[in-house]
């Protein structure tokens, strides 16, 4: 029987009422399950529900936009070559509609109406872009110094916008308090969330004729995609359906990389602001999963400086890859654990691209020296 899982201590409550976090505010997963075989995926579904059978329970009615089946392309780095997982192609623009689409739909089916949310970014968009094809309510809570440019996504799905005085963290902690009154149905604290996440594994898998890559090189803030991928590919490894895990690498901005820093031994900084804006999360609340699952898949972390990121960003785009900064990191990542040996050419290596560059307009305005 699947059951919410505190995987700190061991303890367990079942699905049924629907809870963001445990009894003192420990972050949740799921209790651990075997993986479905190819015999499993729903062929006809062009979505993330093709891996339906993957979830822990399935809802009557999906919110469903399309969401998943992105394109894999082959794409050369310097003496490498690897394959681009173009996760902004998906309705919101990220990777975050897999885990709004199944975190909403899940949580609908148990009778949630609306849903509160703490994000100025892809999170904030993908849960009202969710909630508003699903027929939800939903409020999203962002910090007062928050661009008005960045809201503009969610204001338009028809979400709530409460602007929050204070720094990112105080936003966060207004949200705790304000679940009394409605569901806080964060993407940072949600297991279903990771669920969805965790459906980039199963298509990966599918991807490359139902075996695993030998390394996923993931751009980093609070860890959704490094714990997704972990746990697909773990329940892929339990259902005898891969091999072994593929190698997870974590990429986190030099000014804010508080994974990459623990993983790498090296004593914590206070954050700078960063053009990685999405992985800027200074205190992410399972760096220890996301620690125990970059060693238990024998990756690693990278720290990436400001200008690499520019520059990689810069040089993607001129290969047709117009992806947010935050992403392209992992550009100039493969190609420095290349150099250093950490991976092969010769092994099959998945770069995974998170956001479109057309939510990073200003920021490319910038690089180039032009005016909007």
């Amino acid at each position: 029987m699947v059951a919410y899982l505190d995987p700190r201590s061991g303890r367990t409550w079942p699905l049924d009422p629907p809870r963001w976090c445990g009894p003192g505010r420990e972050p949740l997963l799921l209790t651990p399950r075997r993986g479905i075989g190819r015999e499993d995926i729903q062929r006809e579904q062009r979505s993330i529900w093709r891996y339906a059978a993957a979830f822990p329970f399935l809802p009557a009615a999906p919110i469903t936009l399309g969401e998943g089946c992105t394109p894999l392309i082959p794409l050369r780095l310097g003496e490498g070559e690897a394959l681009a997982k173009c996760e902004w192609f998906m309705p919101s623009g990220s990777f975050k509609d897999r885990g709004a689409s199944v975190m909403l739909s899940l949580l609908r089916a148990q009778g949630v109406r609306a849903v509160l949310e703490d994000s100025s970014g892809n999170g904030g968009a993908a849960i009202a872009t969710y909630a508003a094809a699903g027929g939800m309510a939903a409020r999203i809570m962002v910090p007062a110094s928050t661009a008005a440019a960045k809201t503009v996504q969610a204001r338009a799905a028809g979400a709530e916008i409460t602007l929050v005085p204070g720094s990112r963290q105080d936003c966060a902690e207004a949200a705790e308090r304000e679940a009394a009154r409605i569901f806080y149905a964060s993407h940072n604290w949600h297991p279903f969330f990771l669920e969805g996440t965790k459906t980039l594994a199963y298509e990966l898998w599918e991807d490359l004729g139902f075996r695993a890559p030998d390394n996923v090189v993931v751009p980093c803030g609070a860890g959704s995609n490094v714990l997704g991928c972990w746990i697909g590919f773990s329940e892929l490894l339990r259902a005898g359906q891969i091999a072994r895990l593929p190698r997870i690498f974590a990429v986190q901005p030099a000014h804010c990389g508080p994974i990459a820093r623990a993983a790498l031994g090296l004593p914590l900084e206070p954050p700078r602001p960063t053009i990685a804006e999405g992985t800027a999360i200074a205190h992410p609340l399972r760096l220890a999963e996301c620690l125990g699952a970059l060693r238990e898949s024998e990756g690693g972390a990278i720290l990436i400086e400001e200008e690499a990121i520019r520059d990689a960003a810069l040089r993607l785009a001129e290969r047709g890859f117009y992806v947010e900064p935050t992403c392209a990191q992992v550009a100039a990542a493969f190609e420095r654990l290349l150099s250093a040996g950490r991976i092969a050419a010769g092994e099959t290596t998945v770069l995974v691209l998170t956001g479109t560059g057309l939510k990073a307009t200003a920021r490319f305005a910038e690089f180039l020296g032009v005016a909007l």
